[in-house]
């Protein structure tokens, strides 16, 4: 393990102004995305749309600090032949890979789910990084409701996601560790932030006891936030607050960075509530964020597969990273409050 190297990778992916781009959907997500805009999910247009992503340059040099991939991505090349991770290297950013299999059903544990993907994944973190990968990702879901999350989901799903980070940092490849709270739920943000501080503090006992070491991690955790059934929906300033407070509970200061999941937030929640946490501040971790649908819905939508669209769904990505990257320094509200007044 190169900690140096390691150290300055996750401190790449989290540096000021910039943040990660989560390009990773499974071929059945992005299957339901592009139903969605009536496109056609094969390999040429998902290839298509991703390489417009990538060659959006003020959008991938300026705002974006590195890109999730999907195994089928990382393989693929552009048009003009072009690797679409030397794409990713060209703008600045550091290309990464999901490398978990997905949720299964937890046995025992009704309505829980467990990750899969560690047999094999040495082996498979090794070609990763021969195609250029210099960070990974790997999701862990704990759900909200009536009896759970149990100890039995968490402290698997905890155990899990170590195992995972330290097989990343043994083949010198940064673990993005996401253990995500949903907010599919009817829970109040009490509740949340209780369910979040408990895996929080889980993860990191785990981390521990594999030895991982946490100035060469990423941390991908959900904000603190109200189930989107939940008959009252909290502040911005509320989210931030109680966000933080979580955080300083659970989080040690050697960690490098937190890139936050939008977890089903809207584009402007996502983005409201990451400038609040920052312009709060006075923490040890760059706090910024790890987004899919809050960066690409608007670009999907613009492109819906035609190729006279391209222009146009870039412009519609490069104006989501900006106003991302902004929040990332606490930047974006003033600039909103600026441009109307």
């Amino acid at each position: 393990m190169d900690l140096d190297q390691l150290a300055q990778t996750a401190a790449a992916m989290v540096q000021p102004g910039k943040g990660i781009l989560a390009a990773d959907e499974s071929s059945g997500t992005i299957k339901k995305r592009f139903d969605a805009i009536g496109v056609e999910s094969t390999a040429d247009n998902r290839r298509d749309y991703r390489e417009l992503l990538f060659r959006s340059t003020d959008a991938m040099r300026n705002s974006i600090s590195g890109v999730i991939l999907y195994d089928e991505t990382i393989r693929q090349v552009a048009k003009d032949g072009t690797p679409l991770v030397k794409l990713i290297e060209q703008a600045g950013a550091v290309p990464g890979i999901k490398v978990d299999l997905g949720t299964k059903p937890l046995p025992f544990c009704p309505g829980e789910t467990i990750t899969e993907g560690l047999d094999g994944l040495r082996e498979r973190l090794t070609e990763y990084r021969g195609l250029g990968a210099r960070f990974a990702k790997w999701r862990a879901v704990i759900d909200i409701s009536e009896g759970i999350p149990t100890w039995a989901a968490v402290k698997a799903n905890a155990h899990a996601l170590a195992r995972y980070a330290a097989l990343c940092q043994e083949q010198d490849v940064v673990p993005i560790v996401e253990p995500e709270v949903l907010m599919d739920g009817a829970h109040d943000i009490d509740r949340c932030a209780t369910v979040t501080e408990f895996v929080l503090k889980t993860v990191f006992q785990e981390l521990y006891e594999q030895r991982v070491v946490l100035e060469g991690m990423v941390l991908k955790p959900n904000m603190v936030i109200a189930g989107k059934k939940s008959p009252r929906q909290a502040s911005v300033e509320e989210v931030a607050e109680k966000t933080m407070l979580v955080l300083k509970r659970c989080v040690p200061a050697a960690v490098p960075g937190i890139a936050f999941l939008s977890g089903g937030q809207s584009d402007e929640e996502a983005t409201a509530h990451l400038d609040a946490m920052n312009r709060i501040g006075g923490v040890p971790w760059r706090l910024t964020f790890s987004y899919g649908r809050a960066l690409q819905a608007a670009p999907q939508k613009a492109w819906s597969g035609k190729p006279e669209n391209v222009e146009a769904a870039q412009r519609a990505f490069t104006h989501r990273a900006r106003m991302n990257g902004l929040a990332t320094m606490g930047q974006w509200k003033r600039q909103l409050e600026e441009a109307v007044g």
